[in-house]
């Protein structure tokens, strides 16, 4: 297939609010894709590439956007896929001219559509509206399955594109080899947000669990006799990187078990470690051993999938948790109560931020375990803190954002050099009519251009919702803010007065927790 076909699929998929409408576009492209394309095909319309990140950073294709483009379409999705495949196996001397070179073929053979469309999906930054769960239904659709057998089957595999290419290339039979199997790990159940505990509680009719939410890494944990593997939450086998988590899992007392849990680094006082040092020990195949007695780490798990051969994913949270506890014993679960009242709610959650974690989890007690999934059966409950800070610059948006100045670069202000750290970027929690505002503000304030990006006179000061702050290699202050969005904006403040960097720095040296009265 003509990647200018799902070029097409993708833009009107992005031009319409109508879910059904959406479905149709990317269908009708889905069943259009040669079986050798499918997979890689279906990760393009939801903005994902079959190789993973590849390597290739924001500067880079900055510089491609400005490519004279070709104007007939020539290209394929599997000549796009096969040069994405080459960038990334590409290392060693000299990679990253190989890389350069592969990059700039592809993109003179592409018309401007398909350029801008490639170099969206290289970013991350393809917001066309066609998330996973409209791909399934869209899936379904050009497949003619039951919706209820895909979305279990991506469920089961936790791998969107192959399990298109079963749909499509084998109908129903390619579902059916979807089960429960060790080794084979499932996608992890999410939670949605809650806005405040009270409101919160109100919404679980059949009972609800609170549990303490920590802020270690997600493990889900396949045992077999004595072989035991490590799956991180993007679903890598992470099992050389973390042998202390082994053994601590060989000494759960199954045949056979699929847990899911965090590992954390702790602190000699117990409390726990920033989420940036327990990912430390991630994906590290050298120095394990060193690294392992400088930095251990403790599993502490809240669920579980299997329990020798019975699968446990469609009984009740309340009994899972049973045969959990049961099994690994109170010391290895995550703490959690069943509160009588709001007051011993709030109690806990206070208690879960004093010990230094995230915040806690509230859990449907009647919920199945719905992999993959985010949903109104778990939702998390974390102090939001904000930071006025000011926009550097912004990008033009696409999808349905095309023609609105969208991403905002955010910036912290440095009173010694009179100028302006950044600290990241947002494009989320904004309305239709605060983009159409920004929009308008921004290009009044406009001191120049380069590719997708208008840089702005630093004056507009927005509030930013922020869960915690990260160390970073990326911007200039050493420091990024992690999962910013915009609050309002702040047009009684002047630059002048928009937060600095020695605050943000502050929050980031000594902890930024907040009472549950607080939220």
């Amino acid at each position: 297939m003509l990647l200018s076909r799902l070029v097409e699929a993708s833009r009107n998929a992005a031009a319409t609010r109508s879910r059904r409408a959406k479905i149709d576009a990317l269908a009708g492209a889905l069943r259009e894709l040669a079986l050798e394309e499918i997979e890689a095909g279906t990760g393009f319309l939801y903005g994902e590439l079959r190789q993973g990140r590849i390597g290739v950073g924001g500067a880079k294709i900055a510089q491609l956007r400005g490519v004279e483009p070709t104007q007939i379409p020539e290209l394929t999705v599997a000549e796009v896929d096969a040069t994405f495949t080459r960038i990334a196996n590409a290392a060693g001397r000299g990679s990253s001219a190989e890389r350069e070179r592969e990059l700039g073929k592809l993109f003179s053979r592409a018309t401007g559509a398909e350029q801008n469309f490639l170099a969206r999906l290289l970013l991350g930054e393809l917001r066309q509206g066609a998330q996973e769960g409209l791909m399934i239904d869209a899936l379904a659709r050009a497949a003619d399955l039951p919706l209820e057998r895909v979305r279990r089957a991506v469920m089961l595999s936790g791998k969107l594109p192959e399990v298109a290419r079963r749909a499509l290339g084998e109908g129903m039979a390619g579902l059916a080899s979807y089960r429960m199997e060790l080794f084979r790990p499932v996608g992890p159940m999410l939670a949605s947000t809650a806005e405040d505990l009270e409101s919160a509680l109100k919404d679980f009719a059949g009972g609800v669990a609170i549990e303490d939410k920590l802020d270690g890494a997600r493990i889900q944990v396949h045992k077999a006799g004595n072989d035991i593997r490590i799956f991180s939450r993007q679903l890598n086998d992470v099992t050389a990187s973390l042998p202390d988590v082994v053994e601590l899992a060989g000494r759960v007392p199954a045949r056979n078990a699929i847990l899911d849990g965090e590992a954390i680094a702790l602190r000699p006082d117990g409390r726990p470690q920033p989420f940036q040092v327990t990912m430390r020990r991630f994906g590290r195949t050298q120095d394990v051993d060193r690294l392992r007695h400088e930095l251990p780490l403790s599993s502490s798990y809240f669920d579980i999938l299997l329990f020798d051969d019975v699968e446990l994913i469609d009984r009740p949270n309340s009994e899972r948790r049973q045969a959990l506890a049961d099994l690994v014993g109170a010391e290895q679960c995550t703490r959690r109560i069943v509160p009588a009242s709001v007051d011993e709610a709030r109690a806990f959650v206070d208690q879960a931020l004093d010990a230094g974690h995230e915040g806690a989890m509230l859990k449907a007690l009647e919920s199945t375990y719905d992999a993959g999934r985010r949903g109104a059966a778990w939702l998390k409950l974390k102090p939001t803190h904000s930071l006025d800070l000011v926009v550097l610059a912004v990008e033009w948006g696409s999808g349905r954002r095309q023609g609105f100045l969208s991403n905002l670069h955010l910036g912290a202000r440095d009173p010694q050099n009179q100028n302006f750290v950044m600290l990241g970027k947002t494009f989320k929690g904004m309305t239709d009519e605060m983009l159409a505002w920004q929009t308008t503000r921004l290009k009044g304030l406009s001191t120049g251009q380069q590719g997708h990006v208008v840089y702005v006179r630093p004056e507009l000061v927005v509030e930013i919702a922020f869960d915690g702050i990260q160390k970073s290699s990326v911007y200039p202050g050493g420091m990024a803010l992690r999962f910013a969005r915009v609050k309002r904006y702040r047009l009684d403040k002047s630059a002048q007065e928009a937060d600095t960097i020695e605050t943000v720095r502050n929050l980031f040296q000594t902890g930024y927790g907040a009472p549950v009265s607080a939220m």
